[in-house]
């Protein structure tokens, strides 16, 4: 998998950790061209890719600069497919019209149709109203081949009448895929979420998941512990269930090759002037301890609702009992598996929820990740987010491993 990420947002969302900045035209035409040049040198090193993921910050916000990196794409290397992100705004012809023919999935971050809600995480004036949002869905009906809504439960103030309004509200809507993440809190946004939203209570999170899982199951089926389609379609945003390795390009994205992680510098200054002189823009590593990587894989394997046990023993030379016993065993014993015969695990409703939790804390300890790097860009970055408190003190969390050590 190839993934590209783009950090430039009209709003900045108060509970997002992504590496994002605010959008400004040259600073983003400038972006994509390095991002272009990144890819070439990707292309040289020998890799290979037939999938492609688009993430941000909202990769629509120059279209026609992300068409480009698309079609530059498909001729470094054999892609199949491609999913982006967008935001509701862009659901317009001047957007969608340009995506046609190039993007296979496309992904709205819709979060809320609540008004009170969007006005609470600043998206109200920006992205419109619930009925605007609507509208929007409805323009984009049937235009890409899969069309998906991100939405977010266990906000502070969402009721459990609010959310079967929006799940009503969504099936209603026709879209081929819903996505429910629950809220994500890395510590450096956590007083500025209470503040802007509330106090998060995870008491709630499971009782609003069941909801959830309940309410679209008649019409849609899980293809991930939080993802939901109608359809066959399995492109799903956590794309690194299906894809063992992965390769990011651009400032903020994420490598996972060969059991390391490595980091994408989050600075835009050092992102452009790595590019410029053919460097790589890695400046950050980390390697996982074997049991860590056969975590890593367990949890994949079953947030993807199910576990192939023979394709896990070939990977990685034992079965998941033996390289896994206490792991296997405390999920069995909470009643997380639906079947565990010699071929394969596949969950219950109450493993898919046992997934939620675990993929929520896994990426909450990536946004702390991500916190630290933003806390460390130099200061005229951190101007640009001086009415952002999300970006403020710096964190006392371990070093990472340069990549030049």
């Amino acid at each position: 998998m190839l993934y590209a990420h783009v950090p430039f947002c009209e709003v900045l969302c108060p509970y997002c950790s992504f590496n994002r900045f605010p959008h400004r035209e040259d600073k983003a035409t400038a972006y994509f061209a390095s991002l272009r040049e990144e890819m070439r040198m990707v292309a040289d090193l020998g890799y290979r890719f037939s999938s492609m993921y688009i993430g941000g910050g909202t990769p629509t916000v120059m279209v026609d600069e992300l068409v480009k990196t698309i079609r530059l794409a498909r001729e470094l290397f054999d892609i199949e497919e491609v999913s982006t992100e967008t935001n509701p705004n862009h659901l317009t012809d001047a957007v969608l019209g340009p995506l046609e023919g190039e993007v296979q999935r496309l992904s709205v971050g819709v979060q809320s149709l609540d008004d009170d809600l969007l006005r609470q995480m600043r998206r109200y004036d920006k992205y419109g109203s619930a009925a605007q949002i609507l509208r929007g869905l409805e323009a984009a009906r049937g235009r890409l081949p899969t069309f998906n809504v991100d939405m977010i439960f266990n906000l502070p103030s969402l009721t459990e009448k609010v959310l079967q309004r929006d799940l009503e509200t969504l099936i209603a809507s026709g879209a081929d895929q819903v996505t429910y993440y629950p809220l994500m809190v890395s510590p450096a946004v956590e007083r500025p979420l209470e503040k802007a939203l509330g106090r998060v209570d995870y008491a709630r999170e499971e009782r609003q998941y069941r909801l959830i899982s309940r309410t679209l199951a008649p019409r849609y089926r899980p293809t991930s512990a939080w993802a939901f389609s109608r359809s066959d379609a399995t492109m799903i945003d956590e794309y690194i269930v299906d894809h063992d390795e992965y390769v990011g390009i651009g400032s903020g994205s994420f490598s996972y090759l060969g059991g390391e992680i490595y980091a994408n510098t989050f600075s835009l200054r050092h992102y452009a002037d790595a590019i410029d002189r053919g460097h790589p823009s890695v400046d950050a590593r980390m390697r996982l301890h074997r049991r860590d990587q056969l975590r890593y894989r367990l949890m994949m394997d079953l947030f993807g609702l199910r576990l192939d046990k023979r394709a896990f023993e070939e990977k990685n030379g034992m079965s998941v009992e033996r390289a896994l016993p206490v792991e296997v065993l405390f999920l069995k014993a909470a009643g997380a598996f639906a079947r565990d015969d010699a071929e394969a695990i596949e969950l219950t409703e109450t493993g898919r929820y046992l997934l939620v939790v675990m993929m929520r804390e896994f990426f909450i300890g990536v946004n702390g990740i991500r916190d630290l790097a933003r806390a460390s860009l130099p200061e005229a970055e951190r101007a640009l987010f001086a009415d952002e408190p999300a970006c403020g003190r710096p964190m006392r969390m371990p070093q990472p491993v340069l990549a030049g050590d």
